[in-house]
C-alpha cells in the first residue's frame, strides 16, 4: 500500500490564540498546511488523511480539505476527548478542554488507516526534502517493526518569542536510542535550556529534536491505542487536566522495552512555526524568502 499523510490539525493554539491552522502566511493567502501539502505532493503521497475537531470542521474544510480534494484522496479523523478506551467511559475530568495529545490522535485513526502511515503537524513547516526522506523511506525497503523519525537540528527549530516543546533524542548509528519530551526549551543565542521543576538545564542546539514528523509502519496507530488505558490510569490521578499522551514519550517506552526500532533521517531544513503570534511574521518572511529563491511559486496549486 502506498503511504498515507496524516496531518494533525486538532490542537487548540493556547499559546498562540487562536486556530493558526488557517491562518495566512503569504500574501496569494497559504496557510503553513499549504506548504505541507504541495511538498508532501511532490514528495509523492496521494492520500491525504485530517485530523480535527468537530468544532472547526466547517472551517476546516472550507478552508483547506475542499482545495485538496483535486490534488489527493481526502479523509477526516475526528479527535475528541469523548474518544476514550473501554472501561473509561465518563472518565473525563470536569474542566478537562485540552486534547489528550499527539499518540492519541494518532490512535484516533487505527480504523481508518491500513498501511504505513508518515505523521505530521498542521502548523509547522518542515520544508521539503523532510517529506521526500520520509517518503522514501515509508516505500522502500525496511524491517516490519523499524519506524522513521526526521531528526532536526535544536537550534533549527527554536523561536524567538518563548518556549518550546520537543523531543529531544540519542542516536546511535543511524537510530534512535532513546526520546526525552522537554516541554518548556528556550532559546539561549546558539545554544537552548530546558526548564524543569524550576532549574534551567543547559542545551548546545546541535541536538537532534523531533518535530513530530514521523513515518510508521501499518499497525502502529492500533499499538498507541492499546497502550493508551496505562497512560490514563497513571496521569489522570496526577494531571487530570493537562496531561498529554506524547508521541516521543510512547515511542520511547516501545524502544525501551525492544519492541521498535526508530531510524532517524537527519534533517537540515530550518523549521518555522507559529507557537505565538510574535512568529506569525518571522513565517511570513522566511516564505517570502524561500519564494524569492525559487523553493516554491508565488500560487502554489496553478
Amino acid at each position: 500500500m502506498k503511504p498515507t499523510l496524516v496531518i494533525m490539525a486538532a490542537g487548540m493554539g493556547s499559546r498562540f490564540g487562536g486556530l493558526k491552522q488557517l491562518i495566512s502566511v503569504d500574501d496569494a493567502g497559504h496557510p503553513i498546511i499549504d506548504f505541507s501539502l504541495y511538498d508532501a505532493r511532490r514528495a509523492g503521497f496521494e492520500r491525504v488523511v485530517f485530523i480535527i475537531k468537530h468544532a472547526i470542521e466547517a472551517d476546516f474544510k472550507a478552508a483547506i480539505g475542499e482545495r485538496m480534494k483535486q490534488w489527493f484522496q481526502v479523509d477526516y479523523i475526528y479527535q475528541e476527548n469523548e474518544l476514550l478506551p473501554e472501561g473509561f467511559a465518563g472518565a473525563i475530568p470536569e474542566g478537562r478542554v485540552k486534547p489528550w495529545g499527539t499518540g492519541h490522535a494518532v490512535a484516533c485513526c487505527r480504523d481508518a488507516v491500513k498501511g504505513p502511515l508518515a505523521v505530521v503537524n498542521a502548523d509547522d513547516f518542515y520544508g521539503a526534502r523532510a517529506f521526500q526522506t520520509v517518503f522514501n523511506f515509508l516505500d522502500g525497503p525496511h524491517g516490519e517493526h523499524e519506524q522513521a523519525m526526521v531528526g532536526y537540528r535544536l537550534r533549527n527549530t527554536m523561536t524567538e518569542n518563548g518556549y518550546v516543546s520537543r523531543g529531544i533524542c540519542d542516536v546511535q548509528d543511524g537510530y534512535l536510542t532513546s526520546i526525552t519530551e522537554r516541554v518548556r526549551i528556550e532559546k539561549r543565542g546558539e545554544a537552548a535550556a530546558y526548564i524543569e521543576d524550576g532549574r534551567e538545564f543547559p542545551l548546545t542546539g546541535d541536538e537532534t529534536a523531533s518535530m513530530n514528523i514521523w513515518g510508521f509502519s501499518a499497525g502502529m496507530p492500533e499499538v498507541l491505542w492499546e497502550r493508551f488505558p496505562a497512560f490514563l490510569e497513571d496521569r489522570l490521578r496526577t494531571d487530570p487536566l493537562k496531561c498529554e499522551y506524547f508521541l516521543p514519550n510512547v515511542m520511547g517506552q516501545l524502544l525501551a522495552e525492544g519492541k521498535i526500532s526508530v531510524r532517524v533521517l537527519p534533517c537540515e531544513e530550518v523549521w518555522h512555526g507559529m507557537t505565538y503570534q510574535e512568529d506569525l511574521e518571522s513565517v511570513r518572511q522566511a516564505v517570502r524568502e524561500l519564494k524569492a529563491a525559487g523553493v516554491y511559486p508565488e500560487k502554489l496549486w496553478e
